[in-house]
């Protein structure tokens, strides 16, 4: 006896059972392109199509302009170097007050060791936006192969209410089979230092079977960066040597007493001090001088 289920289509249906597989071929997504990282030094992970869409020019200062922040910088710097020469480093988290140039920070110090890199694999910086860190996980695969090194950056990163997408970071930075690669550091930026808000952290404690369970699971996303660096409220001295090297900067015509003395009003009509309403009020002033911005 025969196995009927075994058998070959009968030669009437081949062409049939073609013109379906086929047909299912056409109707399937195409498999995204192969990324060319000698496009650019700095990408943006596109997560509905799974590509890589290339800079052409990145948004930001010179490191020499960031003021008030040595500490950090320093420790950053040395990281990402470490990191591109093939040592070990650290993921970072940069944490603490807005406007204190946290991802300004960032930018700048892919900048600075691209510019002082003479050989060895070439630094990529990568960002992910928040929204799409569930993606986390398949932007990794894509990246472990490279023939580069990768700094995966994600700004103003944070998790609220029912928000799962944590773990996907979780399981993307060290955990998981496969692990973070070798190849790629991830950096990224937040107002606050524990990505989790504390009321998440009551509201699955409550809820949880084992709540020191729970509060663990949250507290050791923070756990993943081996970096936690900082970045407070400038003092009044900081905030007017922002605005002195930002004139200087950028050639400003204004004497330095009178510089001060603005300077001091526009931080008070804003009731803060930090890098970016020093570069704010900069931008006014070079606009009332006529002055125009270095592109």
């Amino acid at each position: 006896m025969t196995d009927n289920a075994s058998s070959p289509a009968p030669p009437a249906l081949a062409p049939l059972l073609d013109r379906i597989a086929a047909a299912l071929e056409r109707l399937s997504p195409p498999a995204p392109p192969a990324p060319d990282f000698a496009a650019a030094d700095a990408f943006v992970w596109q997560a509905a199509g799974q590509r890589l869409q290339p800079v052409a020019k990145v948004n930001r200062v010179a490191i020499a302009l960031l003021k008030g922040i040595d500490r950090v910088r320093d420790i950053l710097l040395d990281n990402t170097a470490r990191f591109a020469a093939g040592l070990p480093a650290n993921n970072a988290l940069l944490w603490g007050a807005r406007g204190m140039g946290k991802s300004s920070l960032v930018k700048a110090v892919h900048a600075e060791v691209v510019a002082a890199r003479t050989g060895g694999q070439p630094l990529k910086l990568i960002e992910i936006h928040r929204e799409d860190i569930e993606t986390l996980p398949d932007l990794m695969a894509r990246l472990r192969p490279a023939p580069c090194r990768f700094i995966v950056f994600c700004d103003d990163l944070s998790f609220d209410g029912g928000d799962t997408s944590y773990k996907s970071l979780k399981a993307a930075l060290e955990g998981g089979l496969e692990g973070r690669p070798d190849n790629v550091l991830f950096y990224a930026t937040s107002n606050r230092r524990h990505l989790i808000p504390r009321d998440m952290v009551d509201n699955e404690r409550a809820t949880a079977i084992n709540p020191g369970e729970a509060v663990e699971e949250k507290v050791s996303l923070s756990d993943r960066f081996g970096l936690w660096l900082g970045f407070h409220n400038c003092s009044q001295d900081d905030y007017l040597g922002m605005v002195a090297a930002y004139a200087a900067y950028i050639g400003l015509p204004v004497p330095g007493e009178v510089l001060t003395r603005e300077a001091l009003e526009w931080a008070a009509t804003r009731g803060s001090r930090s890098g970016r309403v020093a570069w704010q009020f900069i931008q006014d002033a070079a606009g009332r001088a006529g002055v125009a911005m270095p592109g």
